[in-house]
């Protein structure tokens, strides 16, 4: 049980900003093990997301406007987790599309420096997410915030377990060292058990994401021989952002 709680604790202060003081060190073992639990971390933020912006409206009387509504969800989302995955979607843009060669793309990703086509990219992103949420309907939209972070992570595992990861170092090649079949079993019947109380909406939401994330993870895959950390933060985005396109159908 104990292993269980340290597993889950550092998957939730990888993936967020939440702070857990606790004795122990971050373990290689403990960080691979944690990919499982990413389901119920995306639930943890999906929950902070609505609980913040609507407990605000119904306890406190703080009436926003939609717009900035929207605005809202998407700050506290990428201060929640630190910006970390739309991080990783700028290298990953930056890189795969420079039109260079394999090792030139991952030198490309490792570089700090944001290109272009990240910059574009990140605008584009957050310019896409605050328009949805602004067309979603408003009895679906605290719906589709809470179950878009869960849908994002769950797509991320299977990024993990499925693809190789392309460099020989990283900090995303220690999740790449988790037992694939156990850790993608366990993590999609946490996601089954998340998202099937919300009906068929949110079923459907989650198969085109997922199915989208998959057709991500091929591409980038045939380019670079295999995925990175960064690659599994484009994922995350990417799969939101069409998790929360469904909803508007």
């Amino acid at each position: 049980m104990g292993n269980v709680i340290e597993d889950f604790l550092t998957g939730l202060q990888f993936l967020t900003r939440i702070s857990i003081k606790t004795k122990k060190q971050w373990s290689p073992d403990s960080f691979s093990r944690s990919v499982k639990f990413f389901p119920i971390i995306g639930g943890i933020i999906g929950l902070l997301l609505t609980g913040i912006v609507y407990g605000a409206q119904n306890f406190w009387g703080v009436k926003l406007p939609l717009h900035l509504m929207a605005v809202s969800i998407i700050l506290i989302e990428i201060i929640i987790t630190g910006g970390l995955h739309c991080d990783g979607l700028m290298d990953t843009v930056d890189g795969v599309f420079s039109g260079k060669s394999r090792e030139r793309m991952l030198e490309i990703m490792k570089d700090s420096r944001v290109g272009a086509f990240g910059a574009m990219s990140f605008c584009l992103l957050i310019v896409m997410k605050y328009s949805l949420i602004l067309d979603i309907e408003p009895v679906l939209l605290p719906i589709a915030i809470f179950v878009m972070p869960i849908i994002g992570r769950t797509a991320v595992v299977m990024a993990i377990t499925l693809y190789p990861y392309a460099r020989a170092d990283g900090l995303g090649k220690g999740l790449s060292q988790c037992e694939h079949k156990n850790t993608l079993y366990i993590a999609g019947l946490i996601a089954i058990l998340l998202l099937v109380p919300f009906g068929k909406l949110v079923l459907l939401s989650s198969g085109v994401a997922i199915a989208f994330a998959i057709l991500v993870a091929e591409y980038v895959n045939k380019r670079l021989g295999g995925l990175t950390g960064d690659v599994y933060g484009a994922v995350v985005e990417l799969t939101e952002l069409v998790a929360l396109v469904v909803f508007l159908f």
